[in-house]
């Protein structure tokens, strides 16, 4: 648990640190409010260097000491780079015999439905190393047989003679008899001391074999590089002298202690996406905003998400190592499937440093494949010569011609051009038309991901505002509301560093999930079970907070009988009676008429799981961090930008916008981002420092 605000009473201070795929953020809270933000490059592959980095770098800049430190808040990207990049751990899979082979079995899910080369990604566990065992639970909980122990002891020296470094188990139907999979879980960990063992049930204990068989795999996956590295990050910042206790983003979008998500490393796989939209949660609550869209754009990925009534929407699963990591429905398929909550976030692979091509029919093509950190873009100077977003971003006038992050990373506009160049030949136009067309075709493979979030959950865009953050979403984030029809964009103080500014304002959070199958009116039973796992998380919590008070939702996943999809709905506080589960009823009769364009009768409604979720409210708010960050005097100047035609567009920082709206073009420079404001809008900085981009001329309709 952070702890409480003691930044204005005894000097301490709150580090939270982010890494992306080409920055790692840093900001410092301190006392009087105190900001000091700080982005360095990102060190892959030991990313832990470049928090430490950044955080010795941060304290100095704010002359702090690192015992002062109270709070080391982090969101990494180590338990998703795992899977992206094919590198976890050796594993191997145990389960009852004649479901070996379910993770290829998998779901009749295609995300090209027309693609006849598609294939399925390659299971993380290959086929020889999937044992069985003679072991069965039916359905309603009975033995047939129980789990023989000798067979276990057989299976486990054939792993250790694989060197199989970790082992997932999932037996069927052990989420109606759990600690039958518990057993034989904690018997492979007897018998293969320093092997990580998952069992599926102390992950995902619910139905359907496919997607706990695979949440379990994916959780021994990344188990042993996330223990690694959570277990040296915190050596290191020990060594360094602070001691303060390291808490974790999870996907969810609340902190964790490290040693839970050593245990559990699969809850942090979106944790840098979820610190993000927190941010944006917090600052929605502030400004009373109904609908806002979270468009967050760094070097390697975007993100979309949606919020509403001041809180995004949580998916009780979703897939990650796709093209573009979606939530719901028939676009599944493309990655591994996860069956924990999750923000509701839609990624495409288009970042800063997404790459520039042309494919074998001559037409552009931007991503997915990035020149990350290491060496980077060409304009970096570090031996990058492959062109990317980021290069084209400079030969438009975009990007300074100097620098970026404050001076920290040197830009040359000639290795820009030079890279961008043998793309413009590929399509027989100049260097700024091409780098136009990449920056034209990001936007349209951006918009996707707010679509995905909005018009594919039955909502309209153009009823939300967008946020736009991240490294490189202010430069995008006007042009894809525009396409969209979304007419004010907002982008916050601290933009580039948006994510870790989420992780000081996050709350922290457990939550904890059954399977239900009961009947819909057996309100005690209801009851009972809520109660119970509301003492479970609430215990929990005050093992870290014993002071601190937990609030408590209660939440069911709902469906229509025969459907495969269900929606979550919160239960109201107060006791289960008849009256609140008939308006339980309507809420989902309501959610599924707006998200798929009909509703059932109250005799088709059922259970699937019930949640309980448990939250320390952060005493830190948001805009304790909003005040406008110092910045040096300088002179206006002027570039040649490149639109619709070329057009010289004054460049100021933050600080020089006014109230009063100022008509565009403008490049609004940050230390942390740049924000770009096309020629048909108009910009004024707000009471919370905020750049408000709204139109001049009347958006286009939303794409449908």
């Amino acid at each position: 648990m952070p702890g409480p605000a003691k930044t204005d009473l005894d000097g301490s201070w709150r580090v939270a640190a982010d890494i992306g795929g080409t920055f790692t953020d840093v900001i410092a809270l301190g006392p009087g409010g105190r900001v000091v933000p700080v982005k360095v490059l990102s060190t892959p592959p030991d990313f832990g260097s470049g928090v430490l980095g950044g955080t010795r770098t941060a304290l100095s800049a704010a002359d702090a000491l690192p015992h002062q430190v109270t709070a080391m808040l982090h969101a990494t990207t180590v338990a998703t780079n795992a899977i992206l990049e094919m590198r976890g751990a050796r594993t191997a899979l145990v389960t009852t015999r004649g479901f070996r082979d379910v993770l290829e079995l998998g779901r009749l899910r295609r995300p090209l439905l027309y693609d006849l080369s598609w294939q399925r990604p390659t299971p993380l566990v290959p086929r020889r190393h999937r044992y069985e065992i003679d072991q069965r639970i039916t359905a309603d909980g009975h033995l047939e047989p129980p789990v023989d122990f000798a067979e276990l002891a057989r299976v486990a020296g054939e792993i250790r003679a694989e060197g199989i470094e970790a082992v997932a188990v999932c037996l069927i139907n052990s989420y109606v008899r759990p600690e039958e999979e518990r057993r034989a879980a904690a018997e492979l960990r007897a018998l293969l001391p320093g092997t990580y063992v998952t069992a599926s049930v102390d992950i995902t204990p619910q139905m359907q074999e496919y997607e706990r068989t695979s949440t379990a795999v994916v959780n021994s996956y990344v188990g042993p590089q996330v223990h690694d590295y959570v277990t040296a990050l915190g050596e290191d910042l020990r060594e360094a002298g602070v001691s303060a206790p390291l808490m974790i983003m999870q996907s969810s979008g609340g902190l964790l202690d490290a040693p839970s998500v050593v245990g559990r490393p699969v809850q942090i796989i979106e944790s840098g996406p979820a610190a993000g939209v927190i941010a944006v949660r917090k600052l929605s609550q502030l400004m009373a905003l109904d609908s806002v869209v979270a468009f967050d754009m760094g070097g390697t990925t975007a993100k979309a998400s949606l919020i509403e009534n001041g809180e995004p929407f949580v998916a009780g699963d979703y897939e990650v190592g796709g093209g573009m990591n979606i939530t719901r429905g028939m676009g599944k398929g493309a990655g591994y499937a996860v069956r924990v909550p999750s923000i509701d976030i839609a990624e495409v692979g288009a970042g800063g440093g997404s790459v520039i091509s042309t494919d074998v029919a001559g037409s552009l093509r931007v991503g997915p494949e990035s020149a990350g950190s290491r060496p980077g873009p060409a304009c970096y100077g570090n031996g990058g010569t492959s062109p990317t977003l980021t290069d084209a971003n400079v030969v438009l006038g975009y990007l300074s011609p100097q620098a970026l992050a404050g001076g920290r990373v040197a830009i040359e506009p000639d290795l820009a051009r030079r890279a961008i160049a043998p793309v413009a030949h590929d399509l027989g136009v100049d260097i700024p038309a091409a780098a136009r067309g990449a920056y034209e075709v990001a936007v349209s493979s951006m918009t996707k991901a707010v679509k995905a979030v909005t018009s594919e959950r039955g909502r309209d865009p153009r009823e939300a505002v967008m946020v736009a953050f991240g490294g490189a979403g202010p430069l995008y984030g006007a042009a894809i509301a525009r396409e969209l029809g979304i007419d004010t964009v907002i982008v916050p103080v601290h933009t580039g560093l948006f994510s870790s500014l989420g992780l000081l304002v996050a709350d922290t959070e457990r939550q904890a999930v059954v399977p239900h199958r009961a009947d819909l009116d057996a309100l005690d039973l209801l009851g009972a079970e809520f109660d119970r796992m509301a003492k479970e998380v609430t215990e929990a919590l005050a093992e870290a907070a014993p002071s601190a008070h937990t609030e408590v939702q209660r939440v069911l996943d709902m469906r229509y009988r025969g459907q495969r999809f269900e929606l979550s709905v919160t239960v109201p506080d107060g006791k289960l009676d008849s009256g609140l589960m008939a308006s339980v009823r309507q809420r989902f009769h309501a959610e599924h008429h707006r998200t798929y364009g009909r509703a059932g009768t109250d005799e088709l409604v059922e259970i699937v799981n019930l949640r309980v979720r448990g939250r320390v409210r952060n005493p830190i708010g948001v805009e304790r961090l909003l005040g406008l960050p110092p910045s040096v005097p300088r002179a206006a100047t002027t570039r040649e930008c490149r639109f619709d035609r070329t057009e010289p567009t004054p460049v100021i920082p933050r600080a020089a916008l006014s109230p009063e709206p100022r008509q565009g073009p403008l490049v609004i420079e940050d230390m942390d981002s740049t924000t770009l404001v096309p020629p048909e809008a108009t910009a004024h900085r707000d009471r919370f420092n905020n750049i408000v981009i709204s139109w001049t001329t009347t958006a286009p309709e939303a794409a449908s």
